[in-house]
């Protein structure tokens, strides 16, 4: 007990020691955050202010859009300041709360693409049935239950770490506070709470997982049967780049929080943390934008309102 001290605060490490690329490693983050905000920002306008945007599918996307620019502004704006000033402190309560909304925008991105691959599923498997089963409440319904298992999880995940006692090495191996590098610097040798968390969490993935690969088997199996070729590559279109994105979010995530606390730390874990923190965010409104044909009708649209002053005029939310 002598040993236990009051935390009063935490350091977090980079990518490196060298002052150089600790410069480097800053303008990269600082172009990858500025790609991702004004793509994310530019997604959520338009479908915002496009009325014929306004679809079961571009609701979830538009969330999807919020989140990713939560998720990303979290943990990249800190880290940027760091490097360049080697100011890598965070201060115990600042910890705790990048933590809670880390896991909140995670599990709630997570659960979102699972409502969205059920959105693609209806409309390409059952399009009869899709306006009568993917009403404005349902969407609204499944949106908020997508927040609602977020913040449970950003709860419990946040709760289960920070009851531990912390003693020693107060430096986090990771550019920002997350759950295994924190286990690691705990002295207290029963992380039950914590283990259970994480089951719970590995739970939800693989339901999610599980969830997702049916869906999209069913998907597969009745775009192969569209005689056009072109009705086949819309389709295909449509769901490959978020089935992509999606296993890039759920295996990097799920590697870096089932490696044990015991592992040595190693560039590997940052690189981890990347893909399943920064990386989605910068890729989905690329996707999304870039790919979508509805979004660039809309960008051309609001280009036009803006210098020709044609208005868009926002319409309810069928």
């Amino acid at each position: 007990m002598a040993n236990l001290t009051v935390v009063t605060g935490f350091i977090l490490l980079g990518f490196s020691n060298i002052w150089e690329l600790q410069v480097l490693h800053a303008i990269l983050f600082l172009l990858i955050y500025l790609v991702a905000l004004m793509g994310n920002i530019l997604i959520f306008t338009l479908i915002s202010l496009d009325g014929k945007l306004h679809t079961p599918m571009y609701f979830f996307l538009k969330n999807l859009s919020f989140l990713d620019l939560c998720l990303i502004s979290i943990t990249v704006p800190k880290s940027i300041a760091n490097s360049p000033t080697r100011t890598n402190s965070i201060s115990f309560l600042g910890c705790i709360s990048q933590l809670f909304l880390m896991m909140l925008f995670v599990a709630s991105e997570l659960s979102l693409l699972t409502v969205m691959s059920y959105d693609r599923y209806v409309a390409i498997c059952q399009p009869l049935h899709y306006e009568v089963i993917m009403t404005r409440g349902a969407c609204v319904k499944m949106a908020a239950a997508s927040w609602f298992s977020g913040s449970l999880f950003g709860a419990l995940y946040s709760a289960s770490t920070f009851i531990l006692p912390f003693c020693g090495s107060k430096e986090i191996h990771q550019f920002f506070c997350d759950v295994p590098p924190l286990l690691r610097i705990s002295c207290s040798e029963t992380q039950l709470a914590a283990d259970v968390t994480m089951a719970f969490g590995f739970g939800l993935a693989v339901f999610c997982f599980i969830y997702i690969t049916i869906s999209y088997s069913h998907i597969f199996s009745t775009v192969l049967k569209i005689p056009t070729s072109e009705g086949r590559s819309k389709a295909f279109s449509t769901c490959l780049p978020h089935l992509i994105v999606l296993m890039i979010f759920i295996t990097t995530g799920v590697i870096a929080h089932l490696k044990p606390p015991q592992e040595s730390d190693s560039v590997l874990d940052l690189l981890l943390s990347m893909f399943y923190t920064v990386v989605p965010p910068m890729l989905n409104p690329i996707i999304y934008s870039l790919r979508n044909k509805d979004m660039k009708t809309a960008l051309m649209k609001l280009i036009a309102w803006k210098y020709f002053s044609n208005g868009l005029i926002p319409k309810s939310f069928p």
